[in-house]
C-alpha cells in the first residue's frame, strides 16, 4: 500500500523545533540536531509489552513502539541501548510499511492499545503512524509515554489524537536535571507540558469495563538513589500545580546501569528507607490514586534491546 499521502507532517523536520532543544536542524540533510535523528522512522522495537501499569498493559500487554535516541540524555537511562544519541541512527531505520505491518499484526491478535515510547523528537512520525492505522479501520487506545521534555504547543497539537498520557516527572531540582539529563530547564519545561496535558484530560482516569485505561493521565516518578527529596518535591508540585487526585505511578524499579557503576549515588539501588519516605509524602499529600512497586521490582524491568523481544 502506498502511504505517500500521509507523509505531510514530515515537513516540520526540515527546520526542526518540535522539542525544547529548538535545534532548527534540517533532519532531511546531513547536519542533525541534539537527538542525532533524521527524518526517517527510527524505531528500535515494536513489541508486546506486559510491564506497564496494570491499567495500561493488563494481562494481555500493550503494543509498544520504541523510538530510538532521545531528546534527554539521562546518564542512568534504563533503556540506554537505544536512547544513547551516540549510536548510529541509521541502524534503527524502518520503512513505514513495515512499521504499520508490525503494529497491525499485534492489533489483529486482539490487543487494542498502542504506546509510543520516547516520542518527543518523533512527533511527525508518530502522527503519521496514528493517521495510517486509523485509515485502515483500527481504533486502538493511543498512549503517549514521554519524558515530559515537551513543548506545550506540541502537546496541544495532540489533543483528540492521544487518549492516555503516560508522562514522567523526573526532577524539580534543576541542578540534578542538568547533571543527570543535560537539561537544566527540565523542571519548568515539564510542568508546563504537564499543565497542558492536565487541561486536556483533567485528573480522572477513565477505565473500560475490562479495567483498561481509555482516557486520562498517569504521571510516573522514578525514585533515584540518594534523591528522595527530589521525588518529594515532584509530588508536592503535582499536588499544588495540578491535582492530588491525579494517578501517580511511584517507581522503585531503578537499577544501576554500567554507565553509572562508579557514580556516588547512582551506583546503588534505591533503599527501603528512601522509598518509604517518598510513600509517606504521598500519603501526607492525600495522593491516593495510583500505584507503588515492591522494592525488588528493579530485577523485573531490565530490557535487552539486542533481542527481538526485549522484555522476554
Amino acid at each position: 500500500m502506498d502511504f505517500t499521502s500521509f507523509l505531510g507532517p514530515l515537513h516540520e523536520l526540515a527546520d526542526c523545533a518540535i522539542c525544547p532543544r529548538n535545534c532548527h536542524s534540517d533532519r532531511f540533510g546531513g547536519k542533525l540536531g541534539y537527538c542525532k535523528s533524521d527524518a526517517s522512522f527510527n524505531i528500535s522495537s515494536i513489541c508486546l509489552h506486559h510491564g506497564e501499569e496494570p491499567v495500561i498493559s493488563g494481562s494481555g500487554g500493550i503494543c509498544n513502539v520504541f523510538f530510538a535516541h532521545c531528546n534527554l540524555q539521562c546518564i542512568y537511562c534504563q533503556n540506554w541501548q537505544i536512547s544513547d544519541n551516540r549510536t548510529d541512527i541509521r541502524s534503527f531505520g524502518m520503512e513505514i510499511g513495515d512499521v504499520i505491518s508490525q503494529i497491525t499484526s499485534i492489533l489483529d491478535t486482539g490487543i487494542n492499545r498502542v504506546g509510543f515510547v520516547s516520542p518527543s523528537h518523533f512527533i511527525p512520525q508518530m502522527k503519521i503512524i496514528i493517521n495510517i492505522i486509523r485509515s485502515l479501520g483500527y481504533n486502538p487506545v493511543w498512549v503517549y509515554n514521554t519524558n515530559s521534555y515537551d513543548k506545550p504547543g506540541i502537546i496541544r497539537s495532540l489533543e483528540g489524537m492521544i487518549d492516555v498520557y503516560l508522562p514522567d516527572f523526573k526532577y524539580m531540582d534543576s541542578h540534578l536535571s542538568a547533571s543527570y539529563s543535560d537539561a537544566p530547564d527540565y523542571p519548568d519545561i515539564a510542568i508546563a507540558a504537564l499543565k497542558e496535558i492536565y487541561r486536556q484530560k483533567g485528573s480522572s482516569l477513565h477505565l473500560s469495563s475490562e479495567g483498561y485505561a481509555e482516557s486520562g493521565i498517569i504521571i510516573r516518578q522514578l525514585v533515584l538513589p540518594g534523591h528522595a527529596m527530589n521525588s518529594i518535591r515532584v509530588l508536592e508540585c503535582i499536588a499544588e500545580e495540578l491535582s492530588p487526585s491525579i494517578h501517580i505511578s511511584l517507581m522503585s524499579q531503578y537499577y544501576p546501569t554500567p554507565a553509572v557503576s562508579c557514580h556516588k549515588f547512582l551506583k546503588n539501588p534505591v533503599t527501603s528507607y528512601e522509598y518509604s519516605k517518598v510513600i509517606r509524602e504521598m500519603e501526607r499529600l492525600e495522593m491516593t490514586n495510583g500505584w507503588i512497586q515492591d522494592l525488588e521490582s528493579s530485577g523485573n524491568y531490565r530490557p535487552d534491546f539486542n533481542k527481538y523481544y526485549p522484555f522476554e
